[in-house]
């Protein structure tokens, strides 16, 4: 549906929005993030002040603003778009005049007493974009060369600057994300194989590069392949994070050791076991059924999206909804092949259950504004 169809008579208004909401996804959200909090306060040793209280408390302040933007019309979000996209790419322009630095990256914008990571705003705010392009360009010409060159340029560009920070994970995740959204709107198949190819001829240049005066990568991510591809070539050096996680995954059989029982965290072998390496924790104290638990509620959450999606008579509000779905599956799918060791070691939280501050808050903005195109989505 474009946007001169749309009729606003045909959705809810007023306080009657509040019954349209997509409660099941609300009630999933609330789990998972309730499960964060546990393991957050399990591997701080008890102390609910140190993660999992400051936690709860961008958890309440997200919340509040994902059931405000499910009650912001649809069009708006469309409106916004393009200026979202603009901006975004103006912050991360500004990260590599005025940066902060943590931990070998120049990632964050410092704004008085807040830190903000503009690569996270910029994985929503060029979904949005690419929904409404895509609504706005006629289905026919979808798969045209040069319909199909614009929005390459659009996620080509915040991709270059997020890979001059260096965040290369960040990259894969907004060529991925943008390749979702590409794809859900009907582009040629052809295209994708294309860009396969070009992947592949990549990552052999890249590997070629190496040692060379044009290497493409830096030398830390170099070693990060390295240690995917043999974690024991460096037991306590590059391979020491991804082999105590395999030791606290393989631990914790199918049951756990139980709750707060989990050696790895409370002896301090596992690394940053309150942020990237939570869902190891959980797996060594909740063990293959706790695992397996939250990877159900993961998939929950994607199926009730994608449901609103398939259900949603708006193409932009459904190829958003589809857009930031896939954005959520790359968020938990990278984190979990990480630690699990299928992808060399990159720095990706686990959605709603590492702590930190700007990934929660941009994620409960986004569902709501899934909410808001599953409230506002056409009716009758």
């Amino acid at each position: 549906m474009s946007y001169l169809d749309y009729h606003v008579a045909q959705v809810p208004t007023g306080w009657r929005k509040i019954l349209y909401l997509n409660w099941p996804l609300v009630f999933l959200v609330t789990a998972v993030s309730c499960i964060g909090f546990l393991m957050l306060y399990s591997v701080s040793g008890g102390d609910i002040d140190r993660w999992a209280g400051p936690q709860m408390e961008r958890f309440a302040v997200g919340m509040v603003l994902m059931f405000a933007l499910a009650f912001v019309p649809i069009w708006f979000w469309r409106s916004i778009s393009v200026a979202s996209y603009v901006i975004c790419v103006g912050l991360l322009v500004l990260v590599e005049v005025m940066g902060h630095v943590g931990m070998g990256a120049q990632r964050w914008l410092v704004l008085g007493p807040i830190r903000i990571q503009p690569s996270e705003l910029t994985k929503v705010a060029f979904v949005l974009t690419l929904a409404a392009y895509y609504d706005w360009l006629p289905v026919e010409k979808v798969s045209r060369p040069f319909w199909v060159l614009v929005p390459v340029v659009l996620i080509l560009l915040p991709t270059g600057l997020v890979l001059m920070q260096p965040d290369l994970g960040t990259s894969i995740m907004l060529i991925a994300g943008g390749g979702i959204v590409m794809f859900a709107a009907g582009v040629s198949l052809w295209y994708f194989a294309g860009v396969i190819a070009i992947v592949v001829a990549g990552i052999t240049a890249v590997m070629e590069s190496r040692g060379t005066d044009w290497q493409l990568l830096h030398d830390y991510q170099f070693r990060r392949i390295d240690t995917f591809l043999d974690p024991g070539s460096d037991p306590l050096g590059a391979g020491y994070n991804i082999a105590q996680a395999q030791i606290a995954l393989g631990s914790g059989g199918w049951s756990g050791r139980g709750f707060m029982q989990g050696t790895q965290s409370r002896l301090n072998f596992l690394p940053e076991k309150h942020t990237d390496f939570i869902f190891t924790s959980l797996a060594e104290e909740f063990g293959f059924v706790g695992a397996g638990s939250l990877l159900m509620l993961y998939v929950l959450i994607l199926g009730f999206c994608l449901y609103s999606a398939l259900t949603n008579r708006d193409r932009f509000a459904s190829l958003m909804t589809i857009g930031i779905a896939g954005t959520f599956f790359l968020y938990f799918s990278i984190n979990m092949a990480t630690v699990m060791g299928m992808l060399p070691a990159k720095g990706s939280p686990l959605p709603l259950v590492s702590y930190g501050g700007t990934s929660l808050m941009i994620l409960l903005m986004a569902f709501g504004i899934v909410q808001s195109a599953h409230v506002h989505r056409p009716r009758g």
